[in-house]
């Protein structure tokens, strides 16, 4: 309900357009019994009867405001407020004008003249709290009650009402709001797609869901409704949110936004295939974005494409090239691939950029390990143990650095810590400790 001010108002406006004319004669007929005396002779028209100078002053604002000279409806209707103060409708519709010539503080003070008197007139409440919307949500609560009070059967004050609580940021108030005007008007796909976006706003993801699905039966290609029923299917990680995607991108197919979420959801159900499928729809006659080719590059890992990974991620770099998160990722590309003095290259140029990032040193430090390099592989694992304790995992490999160094009693007490960790488990690592601790204890002893 975006643009309140400019299309509700102009929709009530219409709508009271079409009874103004009864109020402008009711007002005409209040002015012509208190102006006049005599009994007009029967069959003299209504017209006749009701001739008046004032009622003149009605007929040319009227006119102004059918033609959207607003500007000149201001003087006749200020001349017959002068004349007549008390007539509620001159007082409507001279906020009405001043709406639209955005004077909204004289406007305001007209519609609550007419609301002081007459208190069972609808339109000037219900405008009243239209002109409030946007600069004062909540101050256009109280005169859209009002509305609703005085239009029990209509279900565009609800929603008006609706729209100011939400604004307000009470939104369980503009839930139960728009959910009244849904019970009078069920057939309303804007205000049902609507209701089911706030509702996921309030993480009532089963709750948003039957709203969209009903949108869409009334409108099978309601943009809103569509992309709704993905959202709420997705935050409820239900897999037919991958189909719903599908249908909404065949209604918008430039939302890459929503192309993007359909690929992750894609690869998270391992249909690498298909989610290529759909980076290929989105870079489609136009350059890759960055995005796109780190979801590329994530699914030709998933698929064990290394080398076309490894491409994917450099034209990324190119993009990117102070990225530590590519570059980082690229080092662990070449690790996998048992690249070792690329995956090196990498990984030091990712922490140039990231010093503190752990998962780097991790990726450095299983890199010098797996290349043979002992030294640097426990210099790396030194560093990481100022951040984090080290586990099982890692007082192993210093075992076996220390072990492949030959120095003794260092390793022994790598292998003691890590069986320590392990106590109870069984394993080719656990058994290998345990055997070479026993070997360790004997050449220690030998040498005392």
């Amino acid at each position: 309900m975006k643009h309140v001010r400019s299309q509700l108002l102009a929709a009530s406006f219409l709508s009271l357009a079409c009874g103004s004319s009864g109020l402008a004669r009711q007002a005409a007929l209040a002015l012509g019994q208190s102006t006049q005396s005599a009994t007009p002779a029967r069959g003299q028209s209504r017209s006749q009867k009701l001739s008046n100078p004032l009622n003149d002053l009605l007929d040319e604002a009227q006119h102004a405001i059918d033609t959207n000279n607003f500007e000149a409806a201001v003087p006749p209707l200020n001349k017959f407020i002068a004349e007549q103060p008390e007539v509620a409708f001159a007082h409507f519709q001279l906020g009405y004008a001043y709406t639209a010539l955005k004077r909204d503080d004289e406007a305001r003070a007209e519609y609550e003249r007419a609301m002081a008197l007459d208190p069972k007139m609808p339109e000037p409440a219900l405008n009243l709290g239209i002109l409030l919307m946007e600069k004062e949500p909540a101050g256009a609560v109280a005169p859209l009650r009002k509305a609703v009070e005085l239009l029990p059967s209509q279900s565009r004050p609800r929603f008006l009402l609706g729209s100011a609580l939400e604004r307000a940021r009470d939104l369980t108030g503009a839930a139960e709001a728009y959910e009244a005007a849904l019970r009078l008007d069920p057939r309303d796909a804007e205000g049902l797609a609507h209701l089911g976006n706030l509702y996921l706003r309030l993480n009532h993801t089963a709750d948003a869901e039957p709203k969209f699905r009903a949108a869409l039966e009334i409108q099978p290609n309601f943009v809103p409704a569509a992309l709704g029923l993905a959202q709420s299917l997705d935050a409820q990680k239900k897999p037919e949110a991958a189909d719903a995607y599908r249908n909404y991108l065949e209604l918008k197919p430039a939302d890459s936004a929503a192309r993007a979420r359909l690929v992750h959801l894609l690869v998270e159900q391992e249909k690498d295939d298909l989610a290529l499928q759909e980076l290929d729809r989105a870079e489609a006659g136009k350059p890759p974005t960055l995005d796109s080719l780190k979801l590329r590059a994530d699914i030709q890992i998933a698929q064990k494409k290394l080398d076309a990974a490894i491409v994917t991620l450099q034209q990324a770099r190119a993009l990117a090239p102070n990225d530590a998160q590519l570059i980082g990722g690229l080092g662990r590309v070449y690790l996998q691939k048992r690249d070792f003095p690329a995956a090196e290259k990498e990984l030091k140029a990712a922490l140039q950029t990231d010093p503190h990032n752990i998962v780097y040193w991790k990726d450095l430090s299983s890199t010098y390990y797996l290349s043979g390099n002992c030294p640097a592989t426990l210099s790396t694992l030194d560093v990481i143990a100022k951040v984090e304790t080290p586990g099982a995992g890692a007082w192993f490999i210093r075992a076996l650095c220390y072990d492949k160094l030959r120095q003794l009693r260092p390793a022994l007490d790598a292998y003691e810590k890590f069986l320590a960790l392990e106590q109870g488990k069984s394993s080719d690592q656990v058994w290998q400790a345990q055997e070479r601790s026993k070997v360790l204890k004997h050449m220690l002893e030998g040498k005392k």
